[in-house]
């Protein structure tokens, strides 16, 4: 990748030492049950309900006379806030209102939201989004609980959720994605894309609609390491230089051609491989594997159980697959009415406590350092996957720019899937795309 080789090598070596010393284990869509949030919810808070209804703690900001808060959170995710918030409203007495909104449109909601007075007190949102949300005067910074949250949690999340050397955020969960299989039909996780391939063609069976491998074609995030992987890069100088992109260069191409050899054994349009049709058919054996985060294991071990297997993305063209990371954690809006009120639930649901309770309702990664050494996370052999996969993962840039990749990117990638274009010349005009985006871009 075109990057300085010092800053990626300390870069991705201080992420996985981090992890690999704190926990042995490790995290943009995952529907778990009612009945199975709820009984992970009993397991998870049974040893925090003394402390939820304990009195505040005297240094602690007190919250603003009748505040109430509205909090963003991811569908997927929901059962995790809904503790949060009865945990909290119990400590403060404080109501909490909880609202679904997709962690990835958040920012953009919030712009519109937030000045009309319609928009949430705290809500959530990956890295990538960061630049966007300071540059636009969205967010607060983390100045209450800033040494605290610092000290508390591993420097690469602390990283993730800063800009400009600020910290904003509270981080909650790390993310990457890794490779889900069934070992009812595959009996060990493949470590190339040569052997997906084989083993993906023994069971595709058009006619019963089942197939090998499903995995969202057409979004760039899940399908970065099919241009990183063999040097390509999206932005130069470590992730921050908008005008050098890389996602078209040669080792980009040479990845991609693995990517549309996939088409044989998925022959399916990208907008017909959703998250809850890819859900549904691995739960049920009729897809074997799937390229997912950490926020799908509690579905997919209730519907798989000591058949489902975890394991790092398949090398591509003899090279580790390098996949995107990144921090995902609470932000304050900075038009909320009640910011100490803000302040304190977003670092009340992103203690340890909280980090492990999310942990064990959806299988995210803790970037808590105590909670990383506890026991919950360090024996979770499907978590550990997630660390092996960091090794070669780099984190998403945080620069307003990011922005502007999705959708060419992803278009592109539909033209190359579903059409059949020629992967130089969609992604030229991409890149195209991209720096006309970038070259209007107010910093």
């Amino acid at each position: 990748m075109k990057f300085k080789k010092g800053l990626v090598v300390f870069s991705i070596l201080s992420l996985v030492s981090i992890y690999l010393a704190g926990c042995g284990s490790t995290t943009s869509a995952t529907d778990p049950t009612t009945s199975a949030a709820a009984a992970a919810t009993t397991a998870a808070t049974t040893a925090a309900t003394a402390a939820a209804t304990q009195a505040p703690d005297s240094n602690e900001p007190k919250p603003e006379a009748g505040a109430k808060l509205k909090i963003w959170e991811s569908k997927d995710e929901r059962a995790f806030s809904d503790e949060m918030a009865k945990q909290f409203t119990a400590k403060y007495n404080v109501p909490v209102e909880i609202e679904e909104v997709a962690p990835t449109d958040t920012v953009t909601r919030l712009s519109t939201d937030g000045p009309s007075g319609l928009g949430a007190d705290v809500i959530l949102f990956p890295n990538d989004h960061l630049g966007r949300a300071v540059t636009g005067n969205l967010v607060l910074p983390n100045d209450i609980f800033g040494d605290e949250v610092k000290k508390a949690n591993v420097d690469s999340s602390i990283q993730g959720s800063s800009y400009n050397n600020t910290l904003y955020g509270y981080p909650r969960a790390a993310e990457t994605y890794a490779l889900f299989y069934n070992k009812s039909l595959v009996k060990e996780a493949p470590k190339s894309f040569d052997e997906v391939n084989a083993i993906s063609k023994t069971l595709y069976n058009k006619s019963q609609n089942k197939f090998g491998l499903m995995w969202e074609a057409g979004n760039f995030y899940f399908n970065f390491p099919f241009f990183a992987s063999n040097g390509g890069y999206l932005f130069g100088k470590n992730e921050t230089d908008k005008n050098d992109i890389g996602v078209n260069n040669d080792g980009a191409i040479s990845s991609m051609k693995v990517y549309l050899s996939l088409k044989e054994i998925l022959p399916v349009k990208t907008a017909d491989i959703t998250p809850d049709i890819k859900r549904a058919q691995f739960g049920t054996g009729d897809v074997a594997m799937d390229i997912n985060g950490p926020w799908e294991l509690a579905g997919y071990k209730k519907a798989l159980g000591d058949k489902l297997g975890v394991a790092p993305i398949p090398s591509i063209n003899g090279k580790p697959a390098v996949s995107f990371s990144g921090i995902k954690a609470w932000y304050v809006s900075s038009f909320s009415k009640y910011p100490n009120a803000a302040k304190l639930f977003a670092h009340f649901a992103s203690t340890k406590e909280a980090q492990l309770t999310l942990n064990k309702l959806v299988g995210s990664v803790p970037t808590n350092k105590d909670a990383q050494n506890d026991p919950q996370i360090k024996n979770d052999i499907y978590v550990n996957a997630f660390v092996q996969q960091f090794n070669n993962s780099i984190p998403m840039p945080s620069i307003p720019e990011m922005n502007n990749v999705w959708s060419p990117l992803g278009a592109a990638l539909t033209e190359i899937w579903d059409n059949g274009k020629d992967i130089k010349t969609t992604l030229d005009n991409a890149v195209k795309q991209i720096n006309d985006l970038n070259n209007g871009t107010k910093k």
